[in-house]
């Protein structure tokens, strides 16, 4: 990822209000909450709001992100929460995560850059145990349209950050679906996440 991704999420992130609310995203609430507690990892976590979240609940918390802005501010919401989430800076392939390290991983609006976003997924899925969740909420390419008529909703602007359910099965092919939806929802997160949008939410077990 170049310099001036990196640019737009630290000037995001820099900000004394938390760009996307520190309450979690509903759907991984509702997916945490109805989960035996263990290990979980949180890719492009920006702001900390769902790993806190998840730290509070009991669960051993790693996070990343490119962001150091975004550091920052998880692990003031973190020390407000008194939780400890492990959170680095960097590129997937530069961090220190061990093989089958965790029992869930959890995308929640992790909109990588068009060329890389399947490389991604299918490179996590090794630090995932077998028989561990992926818990997946992100904008589906539909949402182009709910983005052109608001812009408060939010999420890219390029259709091919966005995801639909057949790009889903393929990056994780090796997973038995428990769900896969793509819905209409209204999302109410923060400043940058607000009014009706287009989402796809999956839930898998690792095979």
């Amino acid at each position: 990822m170049n310099d001036t991704w990196t640019n737009r999420w630290n000037d995001r992130y820099s900000k004394e209000e938390f760009a996307y609310g520190v309450a979690p995203n509903n759907y991984l609430k509702e997916q945490l909450e109805n989960l035996n507690t263990g290990t979980i990892l949180f890719p492009a976590e920006g702001e900390g709001r769902n790993a806190v979240f998840a730290a509070k609940l009991g669960w051993t918390v790693s996070a990343f992100d490119i962001s150091p802005q975004g550091k920052n501010k998880a692990l003031l919401l973190a020390g407000t929460n008194k939780v400890t989430i492990d959170y680095q800076v960097g590129e997937l392939q530069t961090l220190n995560y061990n093989p089958e390290q965790f029992d869930i991983i959890a995308l929640i609006y992790a909109h990588f850059p068009a060329n890389i976003k399947s490389v991604y997924h299918k490179a996590l899925d090794k630090y995932l145990r077998r028989g561990g969740l992926v818990i997946f909420e992100a904008f589906s390419k539909k949402h182009i349209e709910y983005n052109s008529k608001n812009e408060k909703v939010g999420g890219p602007k390029e259709v091919d950050m966005l995801f639909s359910i057949d790009e889903i099965k393929s990056d994780f092919d090796n997973y038995e679906i428990i769900e896969l939806v793509e819905k209409e929802i209204e999302l109410n997160e923060g400043l940058f996440h607000n009014g009706i949008g287009s989402v796809i939410r999956f839930v898998g077990r690792k095979k």
